[in-house]
């Protein structure tokens, strides 16, 4: 059987325990006064669960809190721009790109050369496993001189500026790296905020990096609590105990004064993934007819109160070049009687959301003719049986560029015969072939062409029915100004951010 190796991209980390907002480290700046200086105080609900390696889920955490970067970064409309890197081109086919660096600091004091760069890439490289913006590609990394860095890939690969954007391929100071590939994050990055003391995985105290190239943060530093609990978030939020409450429930969005709800589209869906290996949904007429069962609008308005629209497809509202390069699916089956046909639905309870979700989507497809179990755990207790196939569908939540910021890229690791991260266990010639032709296209208006064209293939193997298109509700009190909620999920605190 082939299996999905790692889910993780789309999932983002999960909490693992609830937080409290007791005092932890010299907090004591934190409550007082306002204006210019003055801490900040963050309730994040996922907790780190790899001792904040940059090579896993917790590099999203320190690219949130804005301790780290890499050469690039995306903008708002996915396009890799300039972070440590101020300036590069591509060689020899796309197979080897030079990127000029800019005069900048790590935050243990010394400069950021072209070597430091090149074996902090390399020791990324080197890392097991991989980070998920590496798989399937053979990266090595070489300095010329002082402010040059040359990044060569096996193949040619046109979105490497979109690629090193990763927070996994952050960029830290020689000291931060030992001989067993563990990488050691105090104060070794380079971003605008240093992480300065570890509370388990509870809480984390970042201080200002005074010496950062983007200019000094207003905020003094940061105090950042990992609370899995989102009514505990509203709530910390409402009684002033926090300035940012992140990835609010959406049942806790009317309790707040309506000045402190931020919504934001984002990259990330949440679809319905039918097992195209095993069991029932082998069947392509069943698969059209679960298809024909669901009203996603049915779940946007309820499981989701509105923080969420219908899908159009595989790319939402965020990326707001989809809209009009959209193909529409065709050849899929005809719909099929289920007839009693009994299926088991499975998903985490981790999203709040997500099992309301699964319940609609139960009733509708035993409307259908369908006999539903439900299967509902957390995600540690059902990873194992997902990965291996167990359940007939699953109900899932996925950044779609949360990876690289290229659709191609997660088409590739969702939708084909090789996918590292295929829920579906779709493998369809007509798919691997747009996908491929997807991948070998450089310039950006021919890739997204290609890439809409590879969807429509995807959508008409029904292997996949997107559900809704999902909005990031942030609680932000209204004294706090410059919070950085975006589409990627990378960016939360940055050097205008303060209170």
């Amino acid at each position: 059987m082939r299996t999905p190796r790692r889910l993780i991209a789309g999932l983002f980390v999960l909490p693992l325990l609830s937080g409290c907002f007791a005092p932890s480290g010299d907090d004591s700046s934190a409550s007082s006064g306002s204006g210019d200086g003055a801490r900040l105080r963050v309730a994040l609900p996922f907790a780190p669960t790899e001792n904040y390696s940059p090579y896993g889920q917790d590099a999203m955490l320190l690219s949130r809190l804005g301790v780290t970067e890499g050469l690039t970064k995306l903008d708002a409309n996915g396009t890799a721009v300039p972070a440590l890197a101020e300036s590069w081109s591509s060689e020899n086919g796309g197979r080897s790109w030079l990127f000029t660096l800019r005069d900048a600091r790590f935050q243990d004091g010394e400069a950021v050369t072209a070597k430091a760069v090149a074996a902090a890439l390399t020791a990324a490289g080197k890392a097991d496993p991989a980070p998920s913006a590496l798989a399937g590609v053979k990266l090595t990394a070489a300095a010329e001189g002082d402010q040059r860095v040359r990044v060569s890939t096996a193949e040619a690969d046109p979105v490497l500026p979109l690629r090193l954007s990763n927070p996994s391929l952050a960029v830290f100071a020689p000291k931060a790296y030992d001989k067993k590939g563990t990488v050691t994050v105090e104060g070794t990055a380079t971003g605008p905020f240093a992480l300065t003391r570890i509370d388990g995985d509870t809480a984390a105290t970042l201080d200002r990096f005074d010496d950062y190239w983007g200019g000094r943060a207003q905020a003094a530093g940061v105090t950042a609590r990992f609370v899995s609990d989102g009514t505990a978030r509203a709530n910390a939020l409402r009684t002033g105990d926090v300035d940012i409450a992140e990835s609010l429930p959406v049942a806790q969005v009317a309790s707040l004064d309506k000045d402190e709800v931020h919504e934001v589209d984002t990259a990330r869906n949440t679809s319905l993934y039918l097992n195209t290996e095993s069991g029932a949904f082998t069947d392509a007429g069943l698969r059209a007819a679960a298809r024909e069962a669901i009203d996603p609008s049915v779940i946007a308005k309820g499981a989701y109160e509105g923080y969420a629209v219908p899908a159009e497809g595989l790319f939402g509202p965020a990326l707001t070049w989809a809209a009009g390069k959209r193909v529409e699916a065709t050849g899929r089956a005809r719909a099929t009687d289920p007839d009693g046909e009994r299926i088991t639905l499975a998903t985490y309870s981790d999203r709040p959301e997500l099992p309301e979700t699964a319940q609609v989507l139960q009733q509708q497809l035993r409307k259908a003719g369908f006999e539903v179990k439900l299967e509902v755990r957390t995600y540690a207790r059902l990873e194992g049986d997902l990965l291996g196939g167990e359940f007939d569908a699953a109900v899932f939540s996925r950044n779609m560029m949360l990876d690289t910021g290229d659709p191609v890229t997660v088409l590739a690791s969702d939708y084909t015969c090789d996918g590292s991260n295929n829920l579906s266990f779709l493998c369809d010639r007509k798919v691997d072939k747009l996908v491929a032709a997807a991948q070998a296209e450089s310039d950006t208006a021919e890739r997204q062409d290609a890439a809409m064209k590879a969807e429509a293939a995807v959508l008409g193997t029904d292997s996949v029915i997107p559900l809704v298109h999902l909005k990031l509700v942030a609680g932000i009190a209204t004294s706090v100004q410059g919070a950085l909620p975006d589409p990627y999920e990378r960016t939360l605190i940055g050097t205008g951010t303060r209170r």
